[in-house]
């Protein structure tokens, strides 16, 4: 009589097969949907980084114009920044950048090499992508000033 009760009154829980279900059916989505979300988090982590090797190229070629030459790589993109001693760089006229400079995607600090290996005429910029090693495929793979 309980039984009838509790049905009429609304009263009663799911089933443990309803439960096993619901947590199937909400696995499934998450095996299907978080490649997606992790794909567009690594894809937004590349175009950040191609997005500020732009911004810092419009700044050091705003620096060389100023002083004829690129920051040594001693003075790094610290130089954008903070105004160097008046001998290594008698007429700067920064900041080149608002803020400080920012680590790259992966929380790590830009190499920067001036003159550069690859463009020996100017510089050097690098991100080592998310593995921090020379190299690598798609979120591993460098961004570069000259790529």
């Amino acid at each position: 009589m309980s039984r009838r009760l509790d049905r009429a009154t609304g009263a009663g829980g799911f089933t443990l097969i309803e439960i096993i279900v619901v947590i199937a059916v909400i696995a499934v989505l998450a095996s299907v949907v978080s490649p997606m979300v992790f794909r567009n988090v690594s894809d937004a982590k590349m175009s950040a980084a191609r997005s500020q090797v732009e911004i810092f190229a419009l700044a050091l070629d705003s620096y060389r114009v100023d002083n004829d030459e690129y920051p040594p790589t001693d003075l790094g993109l610290d130089a954008l920044r903070t105004a160097p001693d008046s001998a290594d760089a008698p007429n700067w006229r920064g900041p080149y950048i608002r803020r400080e400079v920012p680590l790259d995607p992966w929380g790590r600090p830009w190499v920067y090499v001036s003159p550069g290996d690859e463009n020996p005429r100017s510089y050097d910029l690098i991100s080592y992508g998310r593995d921090g090693e020379p190299g690598g495929e798609e979120e591993d793979a460098d961004v570069t000033s000259w790529n």
